[in-house]
């Protein structure tokens, strides 16, 4: 009798237990449809043209994977490799800046100017485009003001190049990694700096072998992010280099435009596929590194 009651105090609790749990879910239900609608049916549509083949005599489709080896020959090829290098390199030149003066505003003793400063960085973060590639023309172009004013056309300065689109997206990146490592330089303890000041430490030795070691993975991760921020971006580009430096985003928009040849549609959703993938691997790296760096400085 005492097991029978023992039974039956057990099937209660499981069945109040999975309620629970049912319960737990629903909030989340509407969100999981939203995703599904908007990332899941893109998603789908996408892989089913990389893979799709359209003979253009007959109409014809079939399976192959001859978009995604066209994706990776020749201009496409290129351009993928010419959007990585680009991304890569403006990432990291953000990252090398973006510290330092993360540093000088979490160290600052004027409040206000930390707030102006964190403010700031999270509008220019989100400033891009078409509205950007203007600004930057209109100051930097072959006929802006300062090029006009210091003679830069005569010593070799033309924005419209790679260098150039390095220079512009540093405008979004630099202040992007000011708002991404501000956490972390926040969560380093003052105790740690006090501890190698005691041990007779200077300042450059307690930042390499103390503080340094601590931001790696938020350093890190914050280069991903930059990159795959600068990886993604297309309007600023379109609007001011056009086809003059080759990137992923730009041939994509070519050829479902058709501006090159005609039926590209299905190898510009390879191209989409391609830049997916990288994508998958810059976060596949990513979110271990913040983990980590959310460990130690927890």
């Amino acid at each position: 009798m005492t097991a029978t009651l023992a039974k039956a105090d057990v099937v209660p609790a499981a069945s109040q237990k999975r309620g629970r749990r049912v319960a737990g879910w629903l909030p989340v239900v509407p969100l999981l449809v939203v995703v599904a609608i908007a990332f899941g049916i893109p998603a789908l549509a996408m892989l089913n043209g990389a893979f799709t083949v359209k003979d253009q005599t007959t109409g014809a489709t079939s399976y192959s994977t001859a978009n995604l080896t066209d994706s990776l020959q020749g201009a496409y090829f290129t351009a993928l490799v010419g959007s990585v290098k680009l991304s890569a390199v403006s990432a990291g030149i953000a990252t090398v800046l973006g510290l330092p003066l993360a540093q000088a505003v979490v160290t600052s003793r004027f409040r206000a100017l930390r707030e102006a400063v964190l403010t700031a960085s999270g509008v220019l973060a989100n400033f891009g485009g078409v509205p950007l590639a203007f600004a930057f023309v209109a100051t930097l172009g072959n006929a802006g003001v300062l090029t006009r004013q210091f003679g830069l056309t005569d010593k070799g300065w033309n924005l419209y190049s790679f260098w150039g689109l390095v220079i512009v997206y540093l405008y979004f990146l630099i202040p992007l990694m000011v708002l991404t490592i501000t956490p972390a330089l926040d969560g380093l303890r003052s105790q740690w700096r006090e501890a190698a000041q005691n041990n007779g430490a200077t300042s450059a030795q307690y930042w390499r072998h103390v503080a340094l070691p601590v931001l790696a993975p938020s350093l890190l991760g914050g280069f991903v992010l930059l990159f795959g921020s600068a990886f993604a971006a297309y309007a600023t580009a379109a609007a001011m280099v056009g086809s003059a430096v080759p990137l992923v985003t730009l041939q994509i928009a070519d050829a479902i435009s058709g501006n090159v040849l005609v039926g590209q549609e299905n190898v510009a959703l390879a191209l989409s596929l391609d830049m997916v993938l990288i994508a998958g691997v810059v976060m596949a790296v990513y979110l271990p590194l913040q983990r980590r760096s959310a460990r130690w400085l927890a």
